[in-house]
């Protein structure tokens, strides 16, 4: 294995990003992504990275840049938060219906207004819809792994793939990481060969008109690819084990043996809720904890498998659905179990916006309100978890 070492999380995702032997790196800063664009800068100043840096005048740009450069046949690399993603917001489609392995990192954060640095996940759930392959870390060190995997995922593919990490609580705390050795990421991360790309030698058209009589067809194929990359993502998981010993899946379960009740999560707020189920399983309650580790394609089976015999299920969404039924993961959470025989009753709390902290004993709080909603009337409800009157 590689080296192990303390640095801060942001700093040690850019050192992932250079080992990948990226070519184009196109970015534009804002909090709490700028530490990863910055460090890459100064390794491509330094000579460490032989890529081309393109500083661009927005958002929008960085992306243009990497759709460009990814078609014709670069390795790319950018990354944003919050309103920058909304600004990269109508490329987004264009990267993935274009089929582009293009990688982007999502520090997570809250969309103004008002005005919020701080953690959530409103703005990656605007694009759950954008054709994205798209996982979740829990801490640096998934962090610094599933960028090594987006980039195998992405390339045999040939879809563009979000790795989120929550902002500031995850971005700029300082662990130990361990990064693969040169070697290694080489042997899992080949060059990239692109079987169709912008070559004058080799004209091809990208981006033609798609009339009514064939658009239906494309957006078909379109979300075939994205289902058929499941099996991809799976195997690069394995591969990945193979090499490093650690195990990612779709869904990751905690004490979900013989839970009653569970919660369910994605980001760093699943670290937190381990140590409430901890101290909740001490005292002879049967709580488990089900963590969403691939966001798209939504992991429908293993969801359903994750749920077990639990009663009732509280999903903690971090992002707002206005006017809707409940947060997106929660109607996600919803859709799943109409389409199974398994019915335990689900309360949808909507929290931790904006940066509010959520602690152990909120989670317990939480486990015994999804105890009590076991004998409520409704199979499900919804509300904002912690709004003062």
């Amino acid at each position: 294995m590689g080296k192990r070492v303390a640095k801060e999380v942001s700093i040690a995702v850019a050192d992932a990003v250079a080992q990948c032997r990226v070519d184009v790196i196109s970015a534009y800063p804002i909090t709490p992504m700028t530490h990863i664009v910055e460090h890459l800068a100064e390794l491509v100043n330094n000579g460490e990275l032989d890529a081309e840096y393109i500083a661009v005048e927005s958002e929008h740009a960085a992306m243009s840049a990497c759709i460009g450069a990814a078609a014709a046949g670069a390795r790319t690399f950018t990354s944003t938060a919050a309103q920058g993603l909304m600004f990269m917001y109508e490329l987004l489609f264009i990267a993935s219906g274009f089929r582009l392995p293009i990688v982007m990192v999502v520090v997570n954060r809250a969309l103004s207004a008002p005005i919020s640095i701080w953690n959530d996940h409103g703005d990656v759930m605007t694009m759950r819809d954008a054709g994205w392959i798209q996982t979740f870390a829990e801490n640096g060190q998934e962090a610094v792994d599933l960028l090594y995997h987006a980039y195998r995922v992405a390339e045999k593919t040939m879809i563009p793939v979000a790795v989120n990490l929550d902002g500031f609580i995850v971005s700029h705390v300082v662990e130990p990481v361990e990064l693969l050795d040169q070697e290694q990421v080489d042997k899992y991360l080949p060059p990239l060969k692109m079987k169709y790309k912008l070559d004058p030698k080799k004209p091809i058209t990208m981006g033609a008109i798609g009339v009514p009589e064939i658009y239906t067809e494309v957006k078909k194929a379109q979300d075939e690819a994205l289902k058929a990359s499941y099996r991809v993502i799976l195997q690069a998981w394995k591969d990945f084990e193979k090499i490093t010993g650690k195990r990612y899946q779709p869904i990751e379960t905690y004490w979900m043996e013989d839970a009653e009740v569970a919660l369910v999560l994605m980001g760093s707020l699943s670290e937190t809720a381990m140590n409430a189920v901890d101290k909740l399983r001490d005292q002879g309650k049967k709580v488990g904890l089900i963590r969403i580790r691939l966001w798209r394609p939504f992991p429908l089976q293993e969801f359903i498998k994750a749920i077990g015999k639990v009663k009732a299920l509280c999903v903690f969404d971090r992002a707002m659905s206005y006017g809707s039924t409940g947060g997106p993961v929660g109607i996600e959470v919803r859709s799943a179990l109409y389409q199974s025989n398994k019915r335990p009753k689900v309360l949808n709390l909507i929290g931790a916006l904006g940066g509010r902290d959520v602690t152990v004993e909120d989670f317990e709080e939480i486990f015994d309100r999804t105890y009590s909603f076991i004998k409520a009337k409704p199979r499900f409800t919804y509300e904002i978890y912690g709004a003062k009157e």
